[in-house]
C-alpha cells in the first residue's frame, strides 16, 4: 500500500479525532475530517478537508467515502452505543458497499466485558472483522492518565484487563491517534486486535517492531485472537446478524 492515502475520519471533533486528524496531515495524508456541522470543525488542523455528514444517518455519508483509501474510527457516545459506536461503522461500511479501505477503528480497553455499552463497540469491530477489509482495531486505555515518564508504547492481546479504572492502563490521546494512522500503511498491523497502554520508559521512534509481535485475528474469525468466547453470534439480535449477513455478502 502506497504511504499516501486519501484518509476519512469519523469523530473528527472529539478529543482522539482531532489528534488524528493532525497526525495525519503531518503524515502527509489528503485528511477529511467528518463533521455533523461546519462549525463543529473549528480547530481542525487547517490542512485538513471538512466534509458534513451524520454518522448515525448512512444517506448523508456518501461525499464523505467518495475515494477514500482508508477510515479511521474514533467516535463514541455510550449513552447511544447501538446508533453511534456500532451504527457509525455500520454506515460507512453500507456506503462504501464493499469498496476496500483500510480500516482503524477505535473501541476500548474491557470491549469484551458484557455490559451494553462495550457489548456495541464489540459488535462494530466484529462488522470490521467481517468486511473482507484490512483493519487494525486498537482498544485504548484511560487517556491522559500516564505521568510524565510513561511513554512506551505497549500492546496487549486478549483483553484481560478488566477493572473498569486507570488500573487497566493508561494512554495518552497524541500517542492513540499515533497508533491509528501508523496502522494505516504497517502491513505489520494489518488483522491485529490490541489494547494499547503506555509504560514506563520513552516513546519509540518506530511501531513496526511493537506490531510485529502481536499475533494476527483468526481468518473470518468475528473475535479479537484471544478475546473470550461470551457473547454467542446466536444469541445475538436478530438485526445484528443481519448486518453481519449484508456486511459478508457485499462482493
Amino acid at each position: 500500500m502506497t504511504d499516501h492515502l486519501t484518509v476519512l475520519v469519523v469523530g473528527a471533533t472529539g478529543s482522539i479525532g482531532r489528534h488524528v486528524v493532525a497526525t495525519s496531515v503531518a503524515a502527509g495524508h489528503s485528511t477529511r475530517a467528518l463533521a455533523r456541522n461546519a462549525s463543529r470543525a473549528r480547530g481542525l488542523d487547517p490542512a485538513a478537508e471538512v466534509v458534513v455528514g451524520d454518522l448515525t444517518d448512512a444517506s448523508t455519508l456518501t461525499a464523505a467515502v467518495a475515494g477514500i483509501d482508508a477510515v479511521v474510527f474514533t467516535h463514541g457516545d455510550n449513552s447511544n452505543g447501538e446508533a453511534v459506536n456500532y451504527g457509525a461503522v455500520r454506515n460507512v461500511l453500507q456506503v462504501l458497499d464493499g469498496r476496500p479501505v483500510r480500516i482503524a477503528l477505535m473501541t476500548t480497553v474491557g470491549a469484551t466485558v458484557r455490559h451494553p455499552s462495550s457489548e456495541w463497540k464489540r459488535r462494530g469491530e466484529r462488522l470490521v472483522r467481517a468486511s473482507g477489509n484490512r483493519y487494525t482495531i486498537v482498544r485504548p486505555g484511560w487517556f491522559d492518565y500516564n505521568d510524565a515518564d510513561q511513554l512506551q508504547v505497549t500492546m496487549r492481546q486478549g483483553d484481560t484487563h478488566q477493572a473498569g479504572n486507570p488500573a487497566d492502563g493508561v494512554i495518552a490521546r497524541y500517542q492513540i491517534a499515533r497508533v491509528l494512522v501508523d496502522s494505516l500503511t504497517d502491513d505489520r498491523a494489518d488483522h491485529r486486535t490490541l489494547e494499547l497502554v503506555a509504560e514506563r520508559g520513552p516513546e519509540q521512534d518506530d511501531l513496526g517492531p511493537v506490531f510485529a509481535v502481536l499475533d494476527p485475528d483468526p481468518t473470518s474469525s468475528l473475535d479479537g485472537v484471544h478475546d473470550e468466547a461470551n457473547l454467542p453470534l446466536e444469541e445475538e439480535p436478530e438485526r445484528v446478524r443481519d448486518d453481519l449477513d449484508r456486511i459478508r455478502a457485499r462482493p
